[in-house]
């Protein structure tokens, strides 16, 4: 039996990763990006040791030596191991761990891959302070995280997940892929550092050049900037920047964050970082101010480090760079306190009272309310003990907290977390006034809520060039929910904006009326110089009639392709590789090589949902409605708000003529999702027609 009011079913949207980049229109799932780096690295200059950098530069070397860029990885060693392995015990959520040594080498007796009791030997330290982790060689190359870490200041040992119970078999236990070194944390850690994931054999060859973080993770591969310092001084040709591959003096302040960003930002690597380009995006991806990572207001909620914050900041904005603050080798501030903000802000307007409304002096004693840092940089934990400043230098908004439920200075922990957050909005206002700047906060909450109000203000805050780009972009991405005309003239226009981030949002989430016009607004950017926003145009393109490309489209077209497929083929170790190459063989009309790539991406992370469920989808278009069920339902089972996907299950099974269990779940997208004008109407139409049954039934007896 047929039921024509109910459209046949589609899956409409699914949460994103922050790693997921292309977008397939059948099922409006977004995908990743990728890499290529070996031609470039192979034919250029070497790396050659930062002992053939000491040399000439003691004072830069000495300046680095203990620094967090130093001690980023090391063998452990009685000199580089701080935790205590005089067999020490520890216990947390029932399982107690052993520390201790053996012939001179380090182990933990903890529990393995398989639950059971069992003595792995640590050979690599990671970090040292606040805290030190310890790694784990474990078959097929790789090295595994501990997840018990050392507190370097209480010294002591503590669970990383002290309110999480990890399972063996769950993807955030210590022995699988969310702790294994190699792909999760190796590129930051070490100095040229080369994945080499074969994923024919899901093992590894990982290699460095040096093992921390020295002098060419920064300057680029040396060996030409050597054989240049060589030469007798009166004889040394003039060659840019003495040899150096990545100019680090002369370069603006842009330049110079986009320098530190591979490593300070949330990212998704488009292959092996081979340190020659300031260029971020043409080695990596930044994650825009998406929900779960950032507030609403642009403030850091999940690990995101540093890139995303300081982006939106007025010092970005004016041209202050990392290194006004931070000594470049040994990383440290410049200056201790206020002294640090009064380089550039006048102590007698900022560094008093009538500014900060604080007392220096607090009972006797020294009091932090007066630092600039406490109000502009408030500070949120990760890894339980490592606190970390949000770099957006923002004014406090307690006006925003009431509006938005963000964080706010004021009612930070240790400052007046005692008091309501009336308290704080009131000595805000009464200090600095009713009038409130105009903040982009508001819009973005609402366009995360998908309220229809939320369509005009998203538009313009795309459009305005004052706002930071990562703000613009958010809104642009966000602004896909709203399909119009007005949407597409407002992507068509950011598809020529100067910022790359807005470029590849808007090629990201573009929608044309025909593959003409896709054509004619994406293809330009086949050239763009920036990678990551090449490889999304070919993806946007990919299954374009080939009649309509000029020659040199279809060309730039392969070419950019193939350096997507790459990308992702380096990143097959984790699920959303093997879900955006299922997308891309899928638009391609290869339905073998796009379930292939699904189950990849399911066997890495069983929890990763987008790739269940755009293969529910394709096993729907081959009448394979039983498969699709059973995998719409393990998402539901373990995601029940992901209304969009109970959404599809409704259709899915009303197509199935399965019409009451239809309206379960049809009742529940309606429920979860009141703005979604498909769920509410499918819910309509399938009541009535049941009602009609129903009617019939009572008629016929």
């Amino acid at each position: 039996m047929n039921y024509s009011p109910l459209e046949r079913w589609q899956l409409i949207g699914v949460v994103a990763s922050a790693v997921i980049v292309l977008s397939v229109p059948a099922w409006l799932i977004r995908v990743g990006s990728a890499a290529n780096r070996e031609e470039v690295a192979d034919a250029g200059p070497g790396f050659v040791g930062r002992e053939a950098c000491r040399p000439c530069h003691e004072a830069a070397f000495e300046s680095w030596k203990g620094s967090d860029h130093d001690l980023a990885m090391d063998v452990a060693t009685e000199e580089t191991v701080y935790g205590d392995f005089g067999d020490t015990l520890f216990t947390s959520k029932g399982v107690t761990s052993a520390f201790f040594k053996r012939d001179g080498r380090f182990f933990v007796n903890t529990q393995g891959p398989d639950g059971e009791m069992a003595d792995f030997e640590i050979t690599h330290t990671f970090g040292h302070e606040p805290l030190q982790q310890y790694l784990v060689p474990f078959p097929g190359g790789r090295l595994q995280c501990l997840t018990i870490a050392w507190d370097s200041d209480l010294n002591e040992w503590f669970d990383l997940y002290p309110d999480q119970e990890i399972p063996p078999d769950d993807w955030l236990h210590w022995t699988r892929a969310a702790q294994t070194w190699n792909a999760m944390c190796a590129e930051c850690h070490s100095t040229d550092l080369r994945k080499n994931f074969d994923a024919s054999t899901s093992t590894y060859d990982t290699t460095w050049s040096e093992i921390d973080v020295s002098c060419e993770a920064c300057h680029g591969p040396g060996s030409d900037h050597v054989t240049w310092a060589e030469i007798q001084p009166m004889a040394r040709p003039e060659v840019d920047y003495y040899g150096l591959v990545v100019p680090t003096s002369g370069i603006s302040s842009h330049q110079q964050v986009e320098l530190c960003a591979p490593c300070h930002a949330r990212r998704t690597e488009l292959g092996d970082w081979n340190h020659t380009t300031t260029a971020l995006f043409d080695s990596h991806l930044p994650s825009l101010l998406d929900e779960g990572l950032y507030y609403a207001d642009g403030q850091i909620l999940e690990e995101v480090y540093v890139w995303g914050s300081f982006t939106q900041s007025k010092m970005y904005a004016n041209d202050v760079r990392c290194s006004d603050c931070h000594d470049a080798h040994s990383l440290k501030l410049k200056f201790d306190g206020n002294d640090l903000c009064l380089q550039c802000h006048r102590a007698d307007a900022y560094d008093t009272a009538d500014h900060h409304f604080h007392k220096k002096i607090h009972q006797g004693k020294p009091s932090d309310g007066a630092l600039c840092v406490k109000c502009h940089m408030p500070e949120r934990p990760y890894m339980v003990i490592d606190e970390r400043a949000d770099h957006s230098l923002r004014v406090p908004r307690p006006d925003l907290s009431q509006e938005l439920g963000t964080p706010n200075a004021c009612s930070q922990g240790g400052c007046h977390d005692d008091k309501p957050l009336s308290w704080s909005v009131d000595a805000f206002e009464r200090w600095y006034g009713l009038a409130k700047k105009p903040h982009y906060g508001p819009t973005i909450a609402a366009g995360r809520e998908g309220r229809p109000e939320a369509r005009d203000d998203l538009i313009r805050l795309a459009g305005d060039e004052l706002y930071p780009a990562i703000v613009r972009a958010t809104a642009l991405s966000l602004l896909g929910r709203y399909p119009g005309e007005e949407s597409t003239r407002a992507f068509a226009v950011a598809l020529a904006d100067a910022e790359p981030l807005m470029r590849y949002t808007a090629v990201s989430s573009v929608v044309a009326a025909s593959p003409g016009e896709l054509v004619g607004l994406v293809a330009p950017l086949l050239f763009d110089p920036m990678r990551a926003v090449r490889m999304q145009a070919a993806v946007q393109l990919a299954d374009v009639p080939n009649e309509i490309l000029k020659p040199y489209q279809r060309e730039a077209l392969a070419e950019a392709l193939t350096e997507y497929r790459q990308a992702m083929e380096y990143s097959l170790d984790f699920a959303f590789a093997g879900h955006n190459l299922g997308n891309l063989a899928a638009r391609l009309g290869d339905a073998a090589e796009a379930e292939r790539y699904y189950r990849i991406a399911i066997a890495i992370d069983d929890l990763f949902f987008p790739a269940k469920a755009n293969l529910a989808v394709l096993l729907n278009a081959q009448g394979r409605n039983e498969e699709a069920e059973a995998l719409l339902r393990s998402i539901l089972d373990a995601y029940p708000e992901q209304y969009e996907v109970a959404y599809s299950l409704g259709l899915l099974l009303a197509e199935m003529g399965r019409y009451a269990e239809a309206e379960v779940f049809l009742e529940r997208a309606a429920s979860g999702m009141p703005e979604h004008p498909g769920a509410a109407r499918n819910l309509r139409a399938i009541r009535e027609y049941l009602a009609q049954v129903e009617t019939n039934s009572k008629s016929s007896n």
